[in-house]
């Protein structure tokens, strides 16, 4: 039975509010600070559906917000105080600095970021931009950097680290690979067609192999035609300004990719941002923007588009799809679908998210995502109907302005594209997305047993581990390093200045053993460096503590005391002698 008072999305709601629209349910509930799973029901064709929709925001106990603002607030005056330094030429100035002749111009740049950069980023800058020399794939190679000057300046040792367990490339399914067989026909390609095409789409850059690729993603993706770009980014960026302009209102989820945030930008249209996933904020801005319509002069929007994620590749959440198409319906919006992350990593055949809550690809007004994930190569794509392409064809800045797609990147994509529909004659493709699935599951459950804060879907192949204090997110990455384990650590601005994150990305490549290896060493750093914040751990141990022994009646009048962790004086004894409390 659901409790009669849920906290969703940050927001509590009541029964009486959900009877209104049982639709627009949120998926993010928490209890306590934990999150529950819940049944979500959308509307497809007029025929519901249903999906246990499990994602994970627990918010951290109050110390540990209040320790990272003091480890901020500590560096941010240490800072200051290196500034004064090197103004008085008592500290060495590494930064760059404007010339003396220009000392009375504007300075070109003084915000917070610079500050945080010259002050914070640089203390722990060597656990970014390492060069690796080896394919991406479960394991690479990496080239060993030091520095003499805390981190301005790093030197190559000459010295490889070999067999890196590789936890942050984005090689969902395995493709980025260098296995001469399955490489085969890429080579062919490269010897024919040569590296590039050196024109855009419009002049001399469509060739054959373009238009293959083309029937190809329409065909995979169930829709009427579709259309490919060199570069994932510009996918977004430079389509969005061609569909909306003045006049055009974009609805954009809060924690969108840069790539949507600067499309928007750059179409000229008004942007308002609703709530992460969440169904109530953006139906609030659906209906003020039917009422009310454009600002000053109230005449109607000439289009209405909401800008979502599949993936998110910060948090690890899926969109709330179901729930979305039902409100675009309602309001006589259009829905931009960005799959760069979903693609190939979730659906039962890897057909994103559309296949995974079993929807119609029709209800989606424009399907995007990339190939530089799950395909092991580059570039993007839209896709939808065929008038929708036809006019990105002609309108499109990258079809007009930007070189094509080289053809053996084109070919990559084929052959992985092949594999995942089974047009290769082997069932291989659909191994890997099972494998992928597994793989994903088993590492978010242990990290959830081991007592880490994790954000996201259960079923998402993006797991951020929540470090909130500046100070561990160097020591992180670095003893991860000396484990032989490559992993990926995001702090401000891509990510809230509390809320600093390792991002862990499963493969389909990673082997158990491999598995194994990263969550027995992230299980010995969580104690050292007491990472292990979630409350959700103890309170599973003290359940599974209370089946070892007969329930008695004073164990059933004191439920509710159990469930909440505060325990009555004459059961401590007993969770004293099982080392509980």
């Amino acid at each position: 039975m659901a409790n009669p008072s849920a906290v969703c999305n940050g927001h509590l709601h009541h029964h009486h509010h959900q009877k209104q629209n049982n639709v627009l349910k949120s998926g993010v509930c928490k209890k306590n600070g934990i999150t529950k799973g819940v049944k979500k029901n959308g509307v497809t064709n007029g025929t519901p559906h249903k999906k246990t929709f499990i994602e994970h925001f627990e918010q951290a106990p109050m110390y540990v917000a209040v320790l990272t603002f003091v480890g901020f607030g500590v560096g941010t005056i240490f800072g200051y105080l290196r500034d004064f330094m090197r103004a008085w030429g008592l500290e060495k100035r590494n930064v760059a600095q404007e010339r003396q002749q220009q000392k009375d111009f504007v300075p070109l740049y003084q915000d917070f970021e610079n500050f945080y950069t010259r002050n914070l980023y640089m203390r722990i800058r060597d656990n970014w931009n390492r060069p690796i020399c080896s394919v991406p794939g479960p394991q690479f190679d990496l080239m060993e950097r030091v520095t003499d000057d805390y981190n301005w300046t790093f030197r190559f040792t000459g010295r490889t680290i070999k067999n890196v367990i590789n936890m942050g490339s984005y090689n969902y399914l395995g493709f980025a690979e260098t296995d001469p067989n399955a490489l085969k026909t890429v080579t062919k390609e490269l010897q024919k067609y040569g590296t590039g095409i050196c024109s855009t789409r419009q002049e001399m850059g469509t060739l054959d192999k373009h238009v293959e690729l083309e029937n190809l993603v329409a065909k995979f993706l169930g829709v009427e035609d579709a259309m490919v770009f060199g570069m994932g980014f510009a996918t977004n960026s430079m389509n969005i300004p061609a569909l909306v302009g003045k006049g055009c209102l974009i609805l954009s989820d809060e924690l969108n990719h840069t790539s949507l945030v600067l499309g928007a930008r750059l179409s000229g249209a008004t942007i308002r941002i609703f709530k992460h996933n969440n169904m109530q904020s953006l139906e609030k801005l659906l209906r003020d923007a039917i009422i009310y319509g454009q600002p000053r002069s109230h005449r109607a929007w000439r289009k209405i588009i909401i800008l979502v994620e599949g993936i998110y590749s910060m948090e690890g959440s899926i969109v709330q799809l179901p729930e979305i198409v039902s409100l675009k319906k309602k309001y006589k919006a259009y829905l931009y679908l960005d799959e760069a992350h979903s693609i190939g990593a979730v659906g039962a055949t890897g057909r994103g998210v559309v296949e995974y809550f079993g929807m119609n690809p029709d209800d989606v007004d424009v399907l995007m995502g990339t190939f530089t994930k799950s395909f092991g190569a580059a570039g993007g794509y839209i896709a939808g109907k065929k008038g929708l392409v036809d006019f990105l064809r002609t309108h499109s800045h990258s079809a007009v302005y930007a070189t094509s797609m080289c053809p053996p990147v084109a070919e990559q994509i084929i052959r992985a594209m092949k594999c995942l529909m089974g047009l290769d004659g082997t069932t291989q493709g659909l191994q890997r997305v099972r494998q992928l699935g597994k793989n994903t599951r088993y590492f978010r459950r242990r990290l959830h047993e081991m007592g880490f804060i994790i954000y996201g879907n259960d079923d998402s192949p993006v797991v951020p581990l929540l470090l909130y204090m500046p100070g561990k997110i160097g020591a992180f990455a670095r003893r991860m390093l000396e484990k032989n384990i490559g992993v990926v650590v995001v702090g401000f601005p891509a990510t809230p200045i509390t809320e600093s994150r390792a991002r862990f990305c499963v493969s389909a490549a990673h082997t158990r053993e491999m598995l194994d290896t990263v969550l027995n060493a992230l299980d010995e750093l969580g104690d050292f460096l007491q990472l292990k914040y979630s409350r959700d751990k103890k309170r599973v141990r003290r359940r599974l503590m209370l089946r070892t022994r007969t329930v008695t009646s004073s164990d059933i009048s004191d439920n509710r005391l159990w469930e909440r962790g505060m325990f009555p004086p004459f059961h401590r004894p007993f969770l004293c002698h099982f080392n509980i409390l």
